[in-house]
């Protein structure tokens, strides 16, 4: 069972659900859309999502789908299972209304491939409708919804003489009406009116007793009397008689159809139940496509997997204000089940941790969700959540009572098979008791295997997460240049709560916040910038892993294309040879001509008969030689060509394993403890060096001619290829400096010129230059890139804003280079 007991209004499916029935047109509609609940059957959750996902594709692309007559007509049939109850004319009405959308219904889903909405054809197929109940409705009431005159014939007698009645009555009243218009006694603009039923005269309340008859009303004002006159009063007594007549044959015409329908009575329910089922469906494929809402692939174990997901009510808030909403990637597996998500506050924790319960609530309540259709979602036995402040007066209860209450349910009874969230854990007492509870509870939920999202600002948690299996590390995103938070959720590292950069911000003495790092202690503040530069290192590692990615891709489509260009060329080459040969022979038959004239010119001339022969022989010989000599040099281009991007394509897959075994080697690494004789790093450093010494929580690493003393969480093994790498990169370890920090300052230059440089090349010179700013603790430095396109600038200044210790990043002054040069002043 769910818990706690109100948890769709925690999770505000209540407000879902009314924007949902928004869409229903019919009360039965309505009622199963009230009565949706959430399910961990499997086969009921697909069932509902497949109804209503196929329901959404038919709305967007099927221009004759019945989109009208969608009416309850259910209530009044189970009346009539009852004998002698009949429905009325409007009854009837709706009635047929409903039974000509199922028609409708049926006929569109039969004439559509079976492979196009399987679930619908098969919700429709038991329905059945019976022509001659339709016949028997058309016979009794006509398109408006009336008895037609002719449904009997004593209905049809009755109504003449109805007719023919109401015509004498109405030509007495015009008759006595003017006579007593002609007398003085009723008004000229007056006219024969009608008062429950009956012919009636407008006269003076003066006159009343002059003209013989009845009075039957009286205006509001008393002036006025409605009298019936005595020549009409027999005549409208008869005309009462034929309408009570025509009721009593309209009341038996619908008790025969009544009788008609009652052994068709299940099948007509059931036509028109479906059709308040349709109305549901219908309702939630159209909430579907407003909140752009898809079926996502579902299995029937527990877990999440949730692609570019949305809160759908913050979704729409943002879009009334012309807002972007951020979508969020979670994944949660039987080996990292539980996400413990840290990060600032307002930074989108609680937003997150909404957004997984609702979006599986919604799932589960048969709901499409507001993410990627690629999402990947199992199903749970039943959802735990503590969000908010359950303090209570009457039960006695405190914030972190009420807690502690949750918090005890959650142990007890937790499963394998439950999804549970958690906002703020271990909040509301003091932080070191509310800290260790809540850790000590985490180890339970972990050993229970339970899945779950749980936000927390307690650094011992954080230190827990990155320990245990089971627990994965989450952090909200925070631009610590602009200080405000990004709404976007990654997954593998904690997050800093960037509380003294907000207090900055907000406004708070600078001289105070200075105080409170003071007292919150070294060691807790290093500690929060090692976490902010870890993720900026991370963020900037990511995006130079993207870069790297798309050029590979773009190196082996070139690589393709050639290969292909290539294979095209040897098809083509053997014609283009062929056409050469042609042309060549063409070319050496006109050479023979010529070399026969010269022979014929030498004879003439009596030349020597041998040494026209010999001649002869090496122009036969250099024919031949330039035919062998063209064919062997095409070859032999192709053929290098060819070898060519065979050996560079091998460097490349070379260059790829190389690049794994090395990955490969470090992760498997890194899972062993560290221990004497390891490569290490410092993190946040550059400092390289050997462990010499080790113990519990301290390592003494030697780094070239020091030894120093560090805590091992602080250390982070390398391979021993990249130890010598960096060795190589930089033979001189940063402790060995042989000039001093004044020297430094002396010889350093606040201007970088960068211009006609490649990004990668500016970068790398653009890097040891602002490190060198803040080391000599220089105000400001400028760096020329030249205006061009701009890509070298926005490069420039996309690295400069994962830096810590800049205040401002800007364009020079107009007059002195404007938007070439960019301006970099420290904090």
């Amino acid at each position: 069972m769910n818990y706690p007991s109100d948890i769709e209004q925690k999770l505000a499916f209540n407000r879902i659900r009314e924007w949902a029935a928004s869409y229903c047109t019919t009360g039965a509609g309505r009622r199963q859309m009230e009565e949706v609940a959430f399910s961990a059957s499997f086969d009921e959750v697909l069932w509902q999502l497949s109804l209503t996902d196929e329901m959404r594709i038919c709305l967007l692309t099927e221009n004759a789908f019945p989109h009208d007559g969608y009416v309850d007509a259910s209530p009044f049939l189970k009346k009539l299972r009852i004998e002698g109850l009949y429905p009325d004319a409007s009854e009837l009405q709706t009635l047929r209304q409903a039974l000509e959308t199922v028609h409708a219904l049926i006929l569109f889903f039969k004439k559509t491939k079976e492979a196009l909405y399987p679930s619908l054809k098969k919700r429709l197929a038991p329905v059945v409708v019976y022509p001659a109940v339709l016949q028997r409705i058309d016979a009794i009431i006509n398109r408006h919804g009336a008895i037609k005159d002719n449904a009997s014939p004593e209905l049809l007698n009755v109504r003449r003489a109805m007719t023919d009645k109401q015509a004498q009555v109405a030509r007495r009243m015009q008759a006595i009406l003017k006579t007593a218009q002609a007398d003085g006694l009723i008004d000229e603009n007056a006219s024969v009116s009608i008062r429950d039923g009956r012919a009636v005269l407008p006269a003076p309340a003066g006159y009343k007793r002059k003209i013989k008859g009845l009075v039957y009303d009286e205006s509001a004002s008393g002036k006025t009397v409605f009298l019936e006159p005595l020549e009409v009063v027999e005549l409208n007594n008869e005309l009462k008689e034929l309408g009570y007549a025509e009721q009593r044959e309209i009341i038996a015409i619908l008790r025969a159809f009544a009788t008609f329908l009652r052994p068709f009575i299940d099948d007509v329910t059931a036509a028109a139940d479906l059709l308040g089922e349709m109305d549901f469906i219908r309702a939630k494929a159209q909430w579907a496509i407003q909140a752009n809402a898809v079926k996502p692939v579902v299995y029937d174990v527990p877990q999440v997997n949730l692609l570019k997901a949305r809160h759908p009510l913050l979704e729409q808030t943002l879009k009334k204000e012309g807002k972007p909403i951020v979508p969020l990637d979670l994944q949660l597996t039987s080996d990292k089940h539980i996400v413990l998500i840290s990060g600032p506050n307002a930074g989108g924790k609680s937003v997150c941790l909404k957004t997984v319960g609702l979006l599986q609530y919604m799932l589960q309540c048969g709901f499409p969700v507001t993410a990627s259709e690629n999402s990947e979602m199992g199903l749970f036995r039943e959802l735990f959540i503590d969000i908010g402040d359950e303090q209570s007066i009457e039960n006695d209860l405190s914030t972190y009572s009420s807690r502690l209450l949750n918090m005890k349910h959650f142990v007890q009874c937790a499963g394998a098979s439950t999804l549970l969230l958690i906002d703020e854990f271990g909040s509301g007492t003091e932080p070191t008791a509310g800290g260790a509870i809540a850790e000590a509870v985490l180890d339970r939920l972990v050993k229970q295997q339970v899945f779950g999202v749980i936000t927390t600002h307690y650094t011992n948690l954080k230190y827990y997460a990155t320990s245990v299996d089971g627990l994965l590390n989450g952090a909200m995103l925070f631009d610590v240049q602009k200080i405000q938070p990004l709404f976007r959720l990654e997954t593998g590292t904690p997050s800093s709560s960037f509380a003294f950069e907000l207090a900055y911000k907000m406004g708070l003495p600078e001289d105070l916040v200075k105080a409170a790092e003071a007292k919150a202690g070294v060691q807790y503040v290093d500690m929060e910038k090692n976490l902010r530069n870890i993720a900026r290192d991370k963020r900037y590692w990511e995006e130079k892993r993207q870069r790297i990615r798309q050029t590979d891709k773009y190196l082996d489509d070139v690589t393709a294309r050639y290969q292909s260009e290539l294979n095209e060329l040897q098809k083509i080459r053997k014609q283009l040879i062929q056409d050469a040969k042609n042309e060549a022979k063409q070319l050496l038959a006109e050479a023979n001509k010529r070399i026969e004239r010269t022979i014929a010119e030498i004879r003439t001339a009596q030349a020597e008969k041998e040494r026209t022969k010999t001649a002869r022989q090496q122009i036969e010989a250099f024919k031949q030689q330039l035919q062998a000599d063209t064919q062997a040099e095409a070859d032999a281009r192709i053929a290098r060509k060819m070898e060519q991007l065979r050996r560079r394509q091998e460097r490349r897959i070379q260059r790829k394993q190389e690049t794994t075994s090395s990955n490969t080697e470090t992760i498997r690494a890194e899972e062993q403890p560290l221990q004497p004789g390891d490569k290490v790093r410092l993190q946040g450093q550059e400092a390289i060096g050997e462990i010499t010494k080790i113990s519990a929580t301290t390592a003494t690493v030697g780094c070239g001619n020091l030894f120093i003393n560090v805590p091992l969480a602080s250390l982070c093994r390398i391979s021993d290829n990249e130890f010598r790498k960096l060795q190589k990169a930089r033979p001189a370890p940063p402790f060995a400096v042989s000039y001093n920090l004044s020297q430094r300052k002396l010889n350093f230059k606040p201007t970088l010129d960068v211009r006609g440089q490649r990004v990668d090349e500016a970068l790398d010179n653009v890097r040891p230059f602002i490190d060198e700013a803040l080391m000599v603790g220089a105000d400001e430095v400028k760096i020329l890139h030249g205006k061009g396109h701009g890509i070298l600038q926005e490069e420039i200044r996309k690295w400069l804003k994962t830096v810590g210790g800049i205040a401002s990043v800007a364009d020079e002054q107009v007059e002195f280079g404007g938007s070439g040069i960019t301006v970099v002043r420290f904090a």
